[in-house]
């Protein structure tokens, strides 16, 4: 019997990323075909209730609702009786830490803009009501205009109206910004023009006399107003004359006064979408103006937004969930206990974290492990070959014209973004370290200037995205190390502060001054100041690292990846064997993902550019030669158009890494399906340029750089004419991703085998050559994976050796790597234990060319896998002979002489503890997984 405190663990999840083209309906269509697959739940992206139009589902504007736009309630409980009738859960994707806000569609924000710091929701949103400029104090900004107040306000796009369904007024912006008008303020739209309004305006006017019910009795004067307009044509005659006496004439801004002077003394301030990097007075997700940051460490809030999970977790219908962006939240770890201790009953857990190479999760959360970002990155960095580092460098050095260290790249990345995007943040950080340093004489004359220069230093040395102080434990060992780190790394590049004041704020950050009692200084304070600088180091950390560090230095861009270290090259073998035994000690459950969402590029994309690790000087010919032909054609023979350099590199290994298969080592060049995929590879191009910030930007477009750069893209496509770049690029292309394929096929192997719960994003069981979003959202072609399917399974049980052989040689329709996903996922079903509770142990591998073969085993009690993978394809053709080299078979308490690989069906005689060629092992394809046969 299944132990009732045991939450149940997926043996293996789908992503499915629902939207309003991909609602609850068309995901249950699905169910027959993924448990076919072997799919045991679905791994669901958020589908409460979000802003319309949403593509994505963490704009959450009510977290107590389904999102409509995906279907009514009789479609999801649909939904869930076809995942139940075909043995499919599910595991949800929340999000605690921020909602959308902006448009109509959030009441608790409208709650806020109505009634200021009175609105009972006004402290669930982490709002500074009390800022330094006087302009904001008891407001909230409002950074959702296109251009500036004034000229927004004199185009006539912002304009009052009456809801007559409510009896609200509102000023609208664009016709989507609702920004609610006070009911204190009624009156001087209401005006005495008719008796009846000027007598309800008089009401309206006398609220604050009904604390504290001045919330109820408006909402009586509001439905008194609705009665009277709905009754009287006269009243509603006079309402509109009076929005419409306050509402100018577009062009004309004196026009505008009235209204002008109705929204100085709203509880919000309308602005420019720039001014949020100075003057923002609420935290945000990063630095996205249109998601604000909630206190889920607040007990009613924390109710109210998992009240719908918990159902849902109660009646079944969810078995676990993906908790997002866990680092935003200002106590993590409290946040996760109280999921916990408040869930009705055990369930599946993982959240979604970004770990540093030095870096581990913290061993008393809650939780089964991460969505798996770093076991992304380490199965990448098997694939590729170490020897290639020192070349790509200088290659990339000399073509780029690029010299500066990753590392310091970084920092000036994350100061650029604290200067500019996230400023404001920065700036009331400071305000509140100089409001500590005068509780005490010690410190009274630091600065607020002085210590956010320091501050700003050493949240740019920070060597991990936060740390876990709270208000309940003394940092951790690995807490004080980084910050140890980040203040002796400040101290050197900030030399102009004195260092008193690195020493006071690395004792603000440890919480170290009020470790002793009498500090002189408030524990609160200093305790909140500490956790409010962690929730500030995630974001400016993931903007300046991943958002645009990322796309600025281009050395190889295959290790440009969420979660990944592009300083670092290829991962080496005691390290994989180190990292996976680790898990399966520690976190045996955790997620393992080779693409998500969030990836930048797909799975396969990665594992085809992994081959040119092991043709460097190949690669390097080959760029100077494509080079050389798209700037003759342009007429740009110093190569001084753009792009530049660095984006031209950038340009050349996305086209290698996402060229369709299908377009692969093909006679015709289709135009229709060559132009799309230039559209998409324009479109990923101009994201990387506006994301490195260093040409163009999203907020400031350099147009004419970004045409150009696009110009390139088209030129260097197009079929119209004769293409002398194109019949040097293409066949290069074929072979790269012929030897791609194999190591996908070793990447999707591993991911299945190694422990770990895998998990396949939406359409990757074929061919993932996905670029970043949103080109990872498009729409995936369903039928033609279940008829693949179907076919492979077909073929692979009439003659297992011969199908997947002849699978592999015509790679390009992915049913190779269907068949050998379909396959291991058969085996998880049949054999869970093995995989939720294995073992992990590295087998010795011996001869010449141990260094290309990675092989493990897995075991519990009576039952063993080996999995064989051969690394470096490109060497082995180049000598495949295996020269002697074995791998060592592990010693089973059973004595199992006989192996069967799963793959291919062949037979494998090996003795317990002895050694197998690796000839035989890997005659066929480019992995084995072998189990003990049980049959002749």
């Amino acid at each position: 019997m299944t132990d009732p405190r045991t939450p149940p663990i997926p043996r293996a999840t789908y992503r499915l990323q629902f939207h309003k083209g991909f609602g609850f309906a068309d995901a249950a269509a699905l169910a027959p075909y993924l448990a076919k697959l072997g799919i045991s739940h679905v791994y669901a992206s958020p589908y409460l209730k979000a802003r319309p139009g949403s593509t994505h589902g963490y704009d959450i504007v009510d977290h107590r609702q389904l999102n409509p736009e995906l279907g009514g309630e009789a479609d999801f409980r649909t939904m869930v009786a076809a995942f139940r009738a075909s043995g499919i859960g599910q595991v949800l994707d929340f999000v605690p830490n921020h909602m959308g806000v902006g448009g109509s569609d959030n009441p608790w924000w409208q709650d806020v803009l109505e009634w200021g710091p009175n609105s009972e929701y006004a402290g669930w949103f982490d709002i500074d009501w009390q800022p330094d400029q006087l302009t904001l104090r008891d407001k909230l900004l409002v950074p959702f205009l296109g251009d500036q107040y004034g000229a927004v306000l004199e185009a006539g796009h912002l304009a009052l109206r009456f809801d007559p369904d409510t009896g609200d007024f509102a000023v609208w912006a664009y016709d989507t910004h609702k920004l609610p008008i006070c009911p204190l303020h009624y009156e001087r739209v209401l005006g005495d023009a008719h008796p009846r309004l000027e007598q309800l305006g008089d009401a309206f006017s006398d609220l604050p006399n009904w604390h504290p019910r001045v919330v109820h009795r408006s909402h009586d004067l509001r439905a008194e107003l609705v009665r009277l307009v709905r009754d009287h044509d006269d009243v509603r005659q006079a309402v509109d004359d009076a929005v419409t006496r306050l509402n100018g004439e577009p062009g004309q801004l004196e026009s505008w006064r009235g209204l002008d002077a109705l929204i100085k003394d709203q509880y919000w301030r309308a602005a420019h979408f720039l001014v949020a990097a100075d003057d923002i007075n609420y935290r945000r997700f990063f630095n996205i103006n249109e998601l604000a940051g909630l206190r889920m460490e607040l007990p009613e809030l924390f109710d109210h937004a998992h009240g719908l999970i918990f159902d849902l977790l109660l009646d079944g219908t969810l078995d676990g969930l993906r908790i997002d962006h866990v680092d935003g939240l200002l106590d993590p770890k409290g946040y996760l206990v109280r999921l916990r201790e408040r869930a009705p009953r055990p369930f599946y857990l993982v959240v979604e974290k970004i770990l540093a190479g030095h870096e581990t999760l913290p061993e008393d959360w809650p939780v089964e492990g991460t969505t798996g970002y770093e076991f992304t990155n380490l199965i990448l960095g098997l694939l590729i070959d170490p020897a290639s580092e020192a070349g790509f460098t200088e290659f990339y050095n000399e073509f780029a014209g690029a010299n500066a260290p990753f590392g310091e790249i970084v920092r000036d990345c994350k100061i650029r973004i604290m200067m500019n995007e996230m400023a404001s943040e920065l700036n009331v950080l400071a305000r509140d370290a100089r409001r500590i340093a005068r509780e005490n004489p010690r410190t009274t004359d630091f600065t607020r200037n002085i210590l956010q220069r320091a501050l700003k230093e050493i949240v740019a040395c920070f060597p991990v995205y936060r740390t876990y102080v709270d208000e309940h434990a003394l940092p951790t060992e690995s807490d004080r190390r980084d910050i140890d780190w980040a203040v002796t790394h400040a101290r050197r590049n900030e030399t102009d502060v004195d260092p008193s004041v690195f020493d006071f704020l690395h004792r603000l950050l440890t919480a170290d001054l009020v470790a002793q009692p009498r500090s002189g200084f408030s524990r609160h304070a200093v305790l909140r100041f500490a956790m409010r600088v962690q929730q500030y180091s995630g974001p400016v950390m993931a903007k300046g690292l991943e958002d645009t560090a990322f796309y600025r230095y281009n050395r190889f861009v295959a290790l440009n990846e969420v979660g990944g270290h592009p300083d670092s090259f290829g991962v080496s073998m005691p390290a994989f064997h180190k990292a996976n035994a680790q898990r399966a000690s520690r976190s045996p459950h955790a997620m393992l993902g080779t693409s998500t969402h969030d990836t930048k590029r797909g799975e396969d994309v990665r594992a085809r550019l992994a081959v040119l690790s092991e043709m460097p000087e190949e690669w390097q010919r080959q760029v100077h030669f494509w080079n050389r032909i798209l700037r003759a054609r342009l007429g740009d023979l110093e190569g001084t158009a753009p792009p530049d350099r660095n984006d031209e590199y950038l340009f050349y290994q996305l086209l290698l890494g996402a060229w369709p298969a299908e377009l692969t080592g093909v006679a015709a060049r289709d135009p229709d399906a060559v132009r799309d995929f230039a559209e998409r590879l324009a479109a990923a191009m101009l994201k990387s340029i506006r994301e490195a910030k260093r040409h163009s930007t999203w907020a400031a477009p350099d147009t004419v750089y970004e045409e150009a750069t696009l110009g390139f893209v088209r030129a260097a496509l197009d079929t119209s004419r004769p293409n002398a770049f194109l019949d040097a690029f293409l066949p290069f292309q074929e072979r790269v991703a012929r030897f791609g394929v194999c190591n996908s096929l070793v990447q999707t192997a591993l991911k299945l085998t190694l422990p770990g719960m895998p998990d396949i994003y939406q359409g990757a069981e074929l061919w993932d050559l996905n670029l970043v979003d949103p080109d990872n959202r498009r729409a995936v072609d369903y039928p033609l994976r279940g008829r693949l399917l179907c076919e492979t399974l077909t073929a692979w049980e009439h003659d297992r050796a011969a199908s997947l052989s002849g699978m592999l040689q015509n790679w390009r329709d992915g049913r190779c790597k269907l068949a050998v996903t379909a396959i291991l996922l058969a085996q998880r079903r049949e054999h869970p234990k093995l995989f939720e509770e294995g073992g992990y142990e590295p087998l010795a591998v011996s001869g010449s060319k141990a260094d290309q073969i990675c092989a493990f085993a897995r075991t519990y009690r009576e039952h063993a896998l080996v999995a064989v993978a051969a690394r470096f394809p490109v060497r082995l053709e180049a000598d495949p002979d295996w020269d002697g080299t074995d791998v060592v078979f592990p010693r089973t308490g059973n004595g199992v002489t006989r192996w069967r690989d799963l793959l291919t069906g062949r037979l494998l005689e090996c003795r317990s503890g002895e050694a197998a060629p690796a000839e035989t092992l890997l005659g066929d394809l480019p992995v084995a997984v072998l189990m003990p046969a049980t049959d002749n």
